[in-house]
């Protein structure tokens, strides 16, 4: 186990690393000058050079990455040219929408999947099987930021039930509360969802499907266990690895999905501000952002290795 766990550490390590070099190096070609852009298109280039050199901007480019990461290191990720503060500042603040939307977002998903995917492989070949199969198909046609839209003309424009967008905030000195906040992202919530419960409620069907052909249910059911105690205390156990597998990915894709629903539903959350730094061309919050996302993908991948080597008994024999 301890040499399964070391190899994904070091792996995670050396990709964080590529991904760092990646989002450095693409936004370094990227057209377009900060220093410009800050300063306006009638300063002087004189003006437009001293801001650069504030900026740092007219160092090499191997320094400022070396700078970079250094502070990365120090917990330091620089300060941000448009808002002048420090980006960890912004991140945090940003991070405290979007972490939730797309905790929320995959509690739907799970719950959602499961359901559907069990009663779909439980009816195998007759009318709730294809049912449900039909409405996950559909579920895969739609795109999120439609769907969004749906959600907002029927919730929040006809039966007026939800605000259209904005967040009122985690506190009530913030003019909100708990529940009023969550209430803000329930609709981005299952705009997010509905997509990704509908691909993981077919993964569900054909993982339940292959593990009800094995031995040890006719065991369960011989030992008297009813069909439906069967199918959710063994079948399902044995058939998560590969449904595991795909929430991983997903939860990833729900994290870079909020960029799109976020500026939807007006969310001031993380994929918001990567938005307003890129037309902004403030560099430093968009780099810093973008391995912040790499690095949760890595992490959520790790962490669901980790949970391979808790389900299936053969990966902690085999110590690979």
């Amino acid at each position: 186990m301890s040499v399964f766990f070391l190899k994904r550490l070091l792996t995670l390590a050396i990709t964080l690393l590529g991904a760092s070099v990646v989002v450095f190096a693409v936004l370094e070609i990227l057209p377009g000058n900060a220093a410009q852009t800050l300063m306006g298109p009638d300063a002087s280039p004189e003006a437009v050079q001293a801001m650069a050199e504030q900026l740092g901007l007219d160092q090499s480019a191997w320094a400022r990455y070396s700078q970079w990461i250094a502070g990365l290191f120090h917990g330091d990720m620089g300060t941000s040219y448009a808002y002048g503060s420090p980006v960890s500042e912004l991140v945090l603040e940003r991070l405290a929408i979007t972490v939730p939307l797309a905790v929320l977002s995959m509690l739907i998903t799970t719950v959602l999947a499961l359901a559907a995917g069990v009663y779909a492989a439980s009816r195998h070949r007759r009318w709730g099987d294809v049912g449900v199969m039909g409405l996950a198909q559909i579920g895969i046609a739609i795109p999120n930021f439609w769907f969004a839209i749906l959600l907002i003309l029927l919730f929040s424009v006809k039966l007026q039930w939800f605000s259209a967008g904005g967040f009122p905030g985690w506190t009530e000195e913030a003019g909100g509360g708990f529940w009023t906040a969550l209430q803000a992202l329930l609709l981005p919530a299952i705009s997010l969802a509905v997509v990704q419960a509908a691909i993981l409620a077919r993964i569900t069907r054909s993982a339940v499907l292959e593990a009800l052909g094995e031995d040890f249910v006719r065991t369960a059911r011989a030992k008297g266990l009813s069909r439906t105690a069967a199918l959710w205390g063994h079948v399902l156990r044995n058939a998560m690895i590969p449904v595991i597998t795909v929430m991983g990915l997903q939860f990833a894709n729900l994290l870079a999905g909020t960029i799109v629903v976020e500026n939807v539903f007006y969310l001031p959350g993380l994929g918001r501000l990567i938005f307003q730094s890129i037309a902004n061309r403030d560099v430093i919050v968009v780099r810093n952002c973008v391995l912040l996302l790499a690095a949760m993908v890595v992490l959520i991948n790790f962490v669901v290795d980790m949970l391979y080597a808790a389900i299936d008994p053969r990966i902690k024999a085999s110590d690979i």
